[in-house]
């Protein structure tokens, strides 16, 4: 169960999901060489502010924390396809 947000410098208590972002991975569990390795849905949050700055990934070594992507925006205008 998501208690706190996932960044451990904020640690903000969840109340409400209505500001933030909830993030889910799929887990794998160890498991004995004879057994088939079993996987959990785990989730995480991040509070508004820390979803505005950050967002979590998963690799080999497990869940990060790492820097959101900037946007980019361009100078010229909005191309947009109407069906006619």
């Amino acid at each position: 169960m998501v208690n706190n947000c996932a960044n451990p410098k904020c640690a903000k208590p969840l109340h409400y999901l209505r500001e933030g972002r909830v993030f889910a991975f799929e887990i794998a569990e160890p498991a004995p060489v004879e057994e088939k390795r079993t996987r959990r849905l785990e989730h995480f949050w991040l509070c508004g502010p820390c979803s505005q700055v950050m967002m979590l990934t998963q690799s080999a070594d497990g869940i990060r924390l790492v820097p959101r992507p900037a946007l980019r925006f361009t100078n010229g205008p909005i191309k947009t396809a109407i069906a006619s």
